[in-house]
């Protein structure tokens, strides 16, 4: 039984790999292809041959990769965008509190130049302590070297 398997086999790798011809009937006209061409209509060889689908595949094609390897390659690539997608949400977030920074400093500096009262906690006494009149030069100075350093 195993010997009537394998002559099966055989024969049909043969069958497979055999040449296609095109049947012409008489006025000319092609009417199909196959490996042989019914009566009354002539054979001629299409150039093509059948081959198994498993020597399909030119010989310098690469190799199809192994589910292992393809399975790597996008574990790799999943990794690399969730870096980049950490990286952009990094760089977004330094971009949103600069500009925060930037708004505070400016509008802190108009305050300063309105001339509006301006007060602060002492740290030893836990008291409200407004900006002497003498100090708001120093304070704007200082204001505008945040606006410079922050608003770039």
């Amino acid at each position: 039984m195993k010997i009537f398997a394998v002559l099966f086999m055989m024969m049909v790798s043969a069958v497979a790999s055999a040449q296609i011809n095109k049947c012409i009937d008489k006025s000319g006209k092609v009417v199909g292809y196959g490996n042989e061409c019914p009566d009354g209509m002539t054979s001629e060889q299409s150039g093509v041959k059948s081959t198994s689908p498993a020597s399909s595949a030119p010989a310098s094609a690469p190799q199809q990769k192994s589910l292992a390897e393809r399975d790597a390659e996008f574990r790799k690539r999943q990794i690399e965008k969730q870096e980049a997608a950490a990286k952009a949400e990094k760089k977004s977030a330094e971009v949103e509190q600069r500009k925060r920074a930037c708004d505070d400093s400016q509008a802190y500096l108009k305050t300063l130049q309105a001339g509006q009262r301006i007060s602060r906690t002492d740290p030893k006494t836990g008291e409200r302590i407004f900006l002497s009149d003498g100090e708001y030069p120093k304070e704007i100075a200082t204001a505008e070297r945040s606006v410079a350093g922050n608003c770039k």
